[in-house]
């Protein structure tokens, strides 16, 4: 509770059903939502519309007061796009404003992603949103005009560690999602000046730099909790996961551990325990904080290779965090003992997901195909199944649908590059 109530002050005031942006209200991809279906028709839930014009890229969408925002790649440049998704014509919501970012993030041979991969965030008036190539740009959300912007590792000497084939500095672009925390951005910009950076919301100047701390910046976004009465911020790098002074920067504690080159999920709190897990083999992380002054000892509780989420992220409810492994499929996982309670390989395929009402929403990486699972420690039950009715053919060969689901409003959205789908899920009033 300490941490919803913290969370939503961050946000400033929202409706239940806003999802201002990456993973939700309280960026750990639960809904508070009810009154959903606990169970959808053979066919799927109703599909309420298409839009097919949202560009190329694996940015998801923050929904507020009407308006689907989201980050696409038309011909050689990134917009954040704004939709009126209460107004439709001819089936389809129409494009309220679309704001330029920056030149399109690509690169020759670049066989996986293209254009922005990061979520917009969405705070009063004002929506920020990052570029692949690490433009940051803040506009209004009335009218998209532009308030201010940076580039990132021109202004900033920002760097992203390092990718095979990626460009020098940039590997696959910047991909972490602004975090607002009263009148500062929290931003990872990552390099010699300082991993994480406070910028003035208002006007983009920076406030500080975390001198002490100086990786380069991984695929993660930023998370904020109190641990051990502590409020701080929590990130991961490819170096280990970090805690960070909100007021100034400084470094609180770290756990170093090499976690490999594809470091893309935020971490997980709860209480003194922050939860890791990472792609390409690499496995996941428990480790337990504990406070001694101002100071942290960081104490590894386990390390294995019981889940390895790649791209989609992982849902923690309870004492369990349930989230999709290559070669396992969906996991539950017990957080504090590391061992797997259940595993399914072929009931729903790998994906991303999140949790609404006693359901999870998976979303199949590779054919569309969409899951509703109950979200039980006990077993896997798909309670529904659907696929998506057309895939992109703008998608890169090696790309998969990485974009993850989100419901807001009653709406299940799914994205796949230039289409976005949005599906009734409200249960009959």
């Amino acid at each position: 509770m300490k941490t919803f109530l913290l969370l939503a002050a961050i946000c400033g005031t929202l409706l239940a059903d806003d999802w201002p942006q990456y993973r939700g209200p309280n960026r750990d991809d639960v809904s508070a939502e009810k009154g959903l279906l606990q169970q959808w028709p053979d066919a799927g839930p109703k599909l309420l519309w298409t839009y097919a014009n949202a560009g190329i890229g694996y940015s998801g969408p923050s929904v507020v007061g009407g308006r689907y925002y989201t980050l696409g790649a038309r011909g050689d440049s990134e917009f954040l796009i704004a939709l009126d998704i209460d107004k439709l014509k001819d089936g389809a919501p129409g494009e309220a404003w679309s704001a330029m970012v920056g030149p399109l993030f690509d690169w020759n041979g670049n066989q996986w992603s293209a254009g922005p991969s990061s979520t917009p965030t969405v705070d009063g008036d004002s929506v920020f949103a990052l570029g692949g190539n690490g433009d940051l740009i803040c506009v209004a959300a009335a009218d998209g005009k532009e308030r201010w912007r940076l580039n990132l590792p021109k202004q900033l000497e920002a760097e992203v560690h390092p990718i095979g084939g990626g460009p020098k500095n940039l590997g696959w672009g910047y991909t972490w999602s602004p975090l607002v925390d009263g009148a500062n951005l929290i931003c990872l910009p990552g390099g010699p000046k300082g991993t994480v950076a406070a910028l003035d919301k208002k006007t983009g100047k920076v406030a500080w730099r975390s001198a002490e701390l100086t990786d380069q910046a991984a695929y993660t976004s930023p998370i904020v909790a109190e641990i051990e009465g502590v409020r701080q911020y929590v990130v991961l790098t490819n170096q280990g996961l970090r805690g960070v002074a909100p007021a100034n920067g400084r470094l609180l504690w770290k756990y170093d551990r090499k976690l490999g080159t594809e470091v893309v999920n935020s971490p997980v709190v709860r209480g003194s325990q922050v939860f890791i897990t990472a792609g390409d083999g690499q496995g996941c992380v428990l480790i337990r904080l504990k406070r001694d002054g101002d100071k942290f000892a960081a104490e590894e509780v386990y390390a294995n290779k019981n889940m390895a989420n790649h791209h989609g992220n992982v849902v923690l409810l309870g004492n369990h965090v349930y989230g999709a492994s290559p070669g396992k499929g969906w996991v539950c996982l017990t957080l504090d003992s590391g061992e797997i309670a259940w595993f399914e390989r072929s009931k729903v395929p790998n994906g991303s997901v999140t949790y609404a009402d006693g359901r999870f929403y998976c979303y199949g990486e590779r054919d569309g195909a969409v899951g509703l699972l109950e979200a039980s420690s006990a077993a896997c039950n798909v309670i529904s199944r659907f696929v998506l009715p057309k895939l992109s053919t703008l998608r890169k060969p090696k790309g998969g649908l990485w974009t993850p689901p989100v419901i807001s409003g009653g709406r299940l959205f799914l994205r796949d590059q230039e289409l976005v789908y949005c599906y009734d899920v409200r249960s009959a009033r």
